[in-house]
């Protein structure tokens, strides 16, 4: 069973004429975990606002368990949780109170709705928080209370919109452990933005590409890494001024001062692992197989050779 069914969506805001989203098409399982990856204007915030009916698409069609989201005021906020990029639900209101009537309001008695409210708290370790207004709280607070708002209740859709921003290490693991969690024990349907592809890539199940409004690529990660089998991941760390010489042909990409990633074939591995042991500059090196990120930088580079 399709979850979402999007057809022919196009978005043009007022007073620009290349669109948001161009002609997009796509639907979503039951149970799926599909994530939307794309650079800074690519489209993936237009088109989650528009799955969340929260933007009116200029046309094209989005059906939301077979019926248009348009078909009942309450249709869509009844059946998913939406969490933005940023913004709070409830700002008047302290933590435990936004959580505690978030899951009333959909539909938990009060009894319920306390003890969602406390599991919430403890999952997304917000306990030192309860009783704090939602703006005092920092910017890696903010967006645990935002998810815990958005999942409160366990809707059976899940829109996230980059869930792991502002979030450090530790707390960005026990997201992606939450989202594993809702799919695996409650068949939640999750779609989520995220810019930590590789990340991401242990959770999604299922990726749409975007570039400048028009999804260029869709399927399951590894069917689509499966055009670059035939390459590695290079990853070099060397004092930023003292570069290593790589063989010829070589077109590292710069992470970092100091840090450089190399796509290579398989067959030319041994050429740069030579090359590296003679480089006395060389402070550290990896190599791994292709990941989804990899993926992503080379259709957008094929993308952008190619006429829009």
């Amino acid at each position: 069973m399709d979850v979402y069914e999007v057809e022919d969506l196009v978005k043009i805001y007022p007073k620009q004429t290349a669109p948001a989203n161009d002609r997009i098409t796509l639907t979503v399982a039951a149970g799926e975990i599909f994530g939307l990856l794309g650079d800074n204007g690519a489209g993936k915030t237009t088109l989650v606002r528009q799955l969340a009916n929260l933007l009116a698409p200029t046309s094209g069609t989005i059906r939301l368990f077979g019926q248009p989201l348009t078909v009942a005021p309450l249709y869509t906020p009844g059946r998913i949780g939406y969490m933005p990029q940023d913004g709070l639900a409830l700002n008047n209101l302290t933590v435990g109170e936004t959580l505690y009537f978030t899951a009333h309001l959909r539909g938990l008695a009060r009894r319920a709705a306390q003890a969602e409210r406390d599991r919430l708290l403890a999952l997304l370790d917000l306990e030192a928080a309860r009783d704090r207004m939602s703006y005092r709280l920092s910017g890696g607070q903010k967006r645990l209370a935002l998810l815990a708002t958005t999942i409160a209740a366990s809707p059976p859709v899940l829109l996230l919109d980059e869930p792991t921003n502002n979030l450090d290490p530790q707390h960005r693991r026990l997201v992606w452990d939450i989202v594993r969690g809702l799919n695996r024990e409650r068949g939640t349907t999750i779609i989520l933005v995220t810019h930590s592809v590789i990340e991401a890539e242990k959770v999604i199940q299922r990726v749409g590409i975007l570039r400048a409004g028009r999804l260029i690529a869709v399927g399951r990660p590894g069917e689509l890494k499966a055009s670059l089998n035939r390459q590695l991941r290079l990853e070099i760390a060397f004092p930023p001024n003292s570069p290593p010489i790589l063989p010829n042909g070589a077109a590292p990409r710069e992470l970092a001062p100091g840090r450089w990633q190399v796509l290579i074939e398989r067959e030319a591995a041994a050429r740069y692992l030579d090359a590296l042991s003679r480089s006395p500059a060389v402070e550290d090196f990896t190599l791994s197989t292709a990941t989804l990120e990899d993926l992503y930088l080379a259709l957008t580079a094929e993308q952008q050779e190619q006429p829009l």
